[in-house]
């Protein structure tokens, strides 16, 4: 294994720690009726921060874009109409959850309330599959066909 997919592995790791915390935060809330709106508002961060911006744009950047230009038709099948689709439905998650907390912050109705807990575990059962997905298929595919020049050169640029 390489340096940018055993990265990107630990990341997966810090993720599902973070997905398990947040689905805690939704029983909670759940089950009391109390919304820890800093607990949420901080998972909003965490995703866009650490899962996107960190995680899923060194995908997309480095792994995805390599395996775009040297894998042909299956590595375009499943990045682009899999791994990539995912991606963007994990944004639209986020932006959903963020709008549901803000609508609850100033109405907070059992609507609100099972929008922010179907927004946030919708995000968290996505990102289960995902991750399966990615660290089952994805990147021994990547490790397996990727010219070994091409790794070599990801790894570099992980450093």
């Amino acid at each position: 294994m390489g340096v940018l997919i055993d990265t990107l592995r630990r990341q997966h790791e810090n993720i599902e720690h973070f997905t398990a915390e947040l689905k805690a935060s939704c029983i909670h809330f759940m089950e009391t009726g109390e919304l820890n709106r800093k607990a949420f508002r901080e998972a909003v961060a965490f995703i866009r921060s650490y899962a996107d911006e960190q995680h899923h744009r060194k995908e997309e950047d480095g792994l995805f874009a390599a395996m775009l230009e040297h894998l042909g038709e299956p590595a375009r099948k499943l990045i682009r109409g899999g791994m990539l689709v995912e991606h963007e439905m994990a944004r639209h998650l986020t932006a959903e959850l963020e709008e549901a907390l803000d609508a609850y912050e100033r109405e907070p109705s059992a609507e609100h309330k099972l929008e922010i807990l179907s927004a946030a575990m919708g995000y968290c059962q996505l990102l289960k599959r995902h991750i399966q997905k990615e660290n089952e298929v994805v990147y021994p595919f990547a490790e397996r066909a990727l010219p070994r020049e091409v790794l070599e050169q990801l790894d570099r640029d992980e450093r």
